[in-house]
Order: C-alpha cells, then structure tokens, then sequence
C-alpha cells in the first residue's frame, strides 16, 4: 500500500501540450512521453506523473484527460466522461489484475455513450492509518469504488469502477452478454462479530470451540 503516489507500468503515452502550459498554449500539439506514477489526492481526479523524453523533465500532476496514446488523435473528451469519481484516500495500491490480461472491455460514459477499449490495471484505496481519523468513503462497501484503468479504442484513456464495466473473456463470455442487475453490496462481512461461539476456554494448540452461554 502506498501513501500518496504509486509507480505505475511504463506505459507509452502522448500528452496535449496545452496542459504543460497550463492551457495557455499548445493546443492542438503532442508531446511524448511515459507514465511515471499516480498520485492520489482526496477529492480531486487521479493525477499522473509522466516522463517527457524529449524535455528529460517529469510533469507531474495531470489528468488522465490529459493523455491519449497516438499522435494521431486530435480531439478531446471531457475529464468527467472518461473519469466519472475523484480520488476516495491518500493510500493506494496499483495492481495489474493478471486474469485480465489486456482484455477488451466497454464503459459506460455519464453520456450514456459506450466507449470501448482495453484493461491496462486498477488502482484501489483505503483508509490505512488507523490513527487518523477516517473522513473518506473508501472502506463504506456501498461508496467505495476502484479505478480501472483502459485504453480506449478512440485513442483516449479512462479510469472506470467496475460497475461500469463490462469485460470481454474471449474464452468464456458469450456472443450476448446478461445486463447486470444486481444491487451495489452495502454489507459489512466479518465472521468475529458473533458471540456464538468462543475459543477462550482452551489453552491447546489444536484447540476447540465452545458455544457460549
């Protein structure tokens, strides 16, 4: 688990200038470059560090509107089109869920547009020091949402729960998929909250159990 920033996968990128110019400028052009790392900030959209080769300078904290992956494309998406929530904690964990390999998969946009793309790897969170005093939703099974993060068919990239992902197992999803239905978990699982049973009463290293009275 990381406080605050994250390494990520190396991946090959290409910025829109205007936003190493603070919108200023350089609309319209493409820099190179590669993902460095994330960094997670409560409250605001994920930011990415990214290595410009062609500058030898880091770029830090830009959006993931920010990027697209050829220097082909030319248009733009909303930041809240290809990221629907903001950062849940300041502790973070970047996995690259190896099942899903590059699987193809779609997303639901708040335009009710679906765009279609491939798994690259999820960034997760939670409330991790529990010496300071908990304000974010990140451990409420109801609120807490991952980031999967995917490469758009379009060029662009997104970071999407997975309640607005459908993902494409070539193997094993079939020709029309079910819409899933099913409801948001809201209940906390924990099998020592019950007082049925107790192991206090025996000191043995295979030891058993006793309902309580």
């Amino acid at each position: 688990m990381a406080f605050l920033v994250a390494n990520l996968p190396p991946v090959k990128v290409y910025v829109k200038k205007e936003y190493l110019y603070d919108h200023e400028k350089g609309h319209g052009e493409l820099v190179e470059g590669v993902w460095i790392s994330v960094k997670s900030l409560e409250g605001r959209a994920l930011y990415f560090e990214t290595y410009l080769p062609e500058y030898g300078a880091l770029y830090d904290k830009l959006p993931i509107s920010a990027f697209v992956n050829s220097p082909d494309i030319k248009d733009n998406l909303e930041l809240e089109e290809l990221e629907l929530w903001d950062a849940f904690s300041y502790h973070i964990a970047v996995i690259n869920k190896s099942y899903m390999g590059s699987m193809k998969c779609k997303y639901l946009a708040p335009s009710k547009k679906w765009y279609y793309g491939k798994y690259l790897f999820t960034i997760d969170s939670c409330h991790a020091d529990t010496n300071i005093l908990n304000v974010n939703y990140s451990e409420v099974p109801e609120e807490h949402k991952s980031f999967n993060i995917i490469e758009l068919d379009n060029g662009h990239y997104a970071a999407q729960p997975n309640n607005r992902v459908i993902f494409y197992d070539k193997s094993l999803t079939p020709a029309k998929t079910l819409q899933p239905d099913f409801k948001v978990s809201s209940k906390y699982y924990s099998v020592e909250d019950k007082s049925k049973w107790t192991a206090g009463d025996d000191t043995n290293y295979f030891y058993g159990l006793k309902e309580q009275e």
